[in-house]
């Protein structure tokens, strides 16, 4: 862990930290934690009705699907995606009496979205170089858009069977309605139609999307904190500490494991998918969670720790990556 890497992490966590002094006195008013005054949750609303879906849509329409390395991206996707439906299909059976149906699909979001942006960027880019930034670049382009999406669907789906009066048809009907007229999964499939016509993106538009867009991350670290000082720390312990090993350790040993044994990588591609599953939990899980109401303070804790045990379980990833198969 270089100099460099470590003071993006610092900074990370001093944003934070300006976000929970900020909730902690109360500057920004408003109502008591989880009512709809609660300003941690009109900034998650703007984050999620506005910044979130202007970035995505600008990054799908600008998505080149051309020159994207579809072997390299399946060799991360498919075993990330196949954990985080295991990880959602384990905490719907435990699922406990009571518990918000969406609860399994925000443990599964925080235990395998990653911090692609705030902390992958600058550790592809330190450890990697160019080429290595490169191929991080190509998994972003994707990141948010798969596991969103496909995470999306399976709560509106438990959504819907839990509102569930009339038949399976109307059931499904109100599933795939309720997936696509959504703040995440429109704008990816607004993009993509836009992307398919072939023509570039309007100037002015195009510097609009950019403008909102730049909002996320700043928006999201302060969030982290807002959210800490006004939900608090989670009331137990346990479940936490399984979300933050699947995220840091469980996570980058199945792509390892996927990509080293099952289809041959070696060297930087197998170094670059490794180290983004190794990430810590990225401010997307928040937003996530801000929007169904349900474990904020359980995922808001999640994100601090993964972030700060990044710094002892990265060094750890990538000399077992130098001895397996130097990049």
């Amino acid at each position: 862990m270089t100099w460099a890497i470590a003071a993006k992490l610092v900074a990370i966590l001093v944003a934070v930290a300006i976000g929970w002094a900020v909730g902690r006195m109360r500057w920004l008013g408003g109502g008591p934690a989880g009512s709809d005054t609660d300003p941690a949750r009109v900034l998650a609303n703007a984050a999620f009705y506005i910044f979130v879906p202007a970035l995505l849509f600008r990054t799908t329409a600008r998505l080149d699907t051309a020159t994207l390395p579809w072997a390299f991206l399946l060799a991360f996707f498919v075993p990330v995606l196949l954990m985080i439906a295991a990880l959602y299909l384990f905490h719907r059976r435990r699922a406990q009496p009571g518990a918000p149906v969406v609860a399994p699909s925000i443990k599964a979001i925080t235990a395998g979205f990653g911090n692609t942006l705030q902390v992958g960027l600058p550790v592809a880019a330190g450890v990697f170089g160019e080429k290595g930034l490169a191929l991080h670049i190509a998994v972003v382009s994707l990141h948010a858009l798969a596991i969103l999406t496909m995470l999306t669907a399976v709560v509106e789906l438990d959504l819907a069977r839990e509102r569930r009066g009339g038949s399976l048809a109307a059931t499904l009907r109100q599933t795939v309605r309720n997936t696509v007229i959504h703040p995440v999964v429109l704008p990816v499939l607004a993009g993509l139609a836009w992307q398919a016509t072939g023509w570039p993106l309007p100037a002015v538009a195009d510097e609009a999307l950019q403008t909102l867009g730049t909002a996320v991350v700043p928006l999201c670290l302060t969030l982290i904190g807002m959210s800490l000082a006004y939900y608090g720390w989670p009331r137990t312990w346990r479940g936490l500490a399984g979300l933050v090993v699947a995220k840091l350790v469980l996570m980058p040993a199945i792509v390892l494991a996927v990509g080293h044994e099952l289809l041959g990588l070696r060297g930087l591609p197998l170094a670059v998918i490794v180290m983004i599953a190794a990430l810590p939990t990225g401010s997307n899980a928040l937003i996530f969670a801000q929007r169904y109401r349900a474990l904020e303070a359980e995922v808001t804790a999640a994100t601090v720790f993964s972030t700060v045990l990044y710094v002892a379980t990265a060094p750890v990833w990538l000399a077992l990556l130098a001895r397996l198969s130097p990049w």
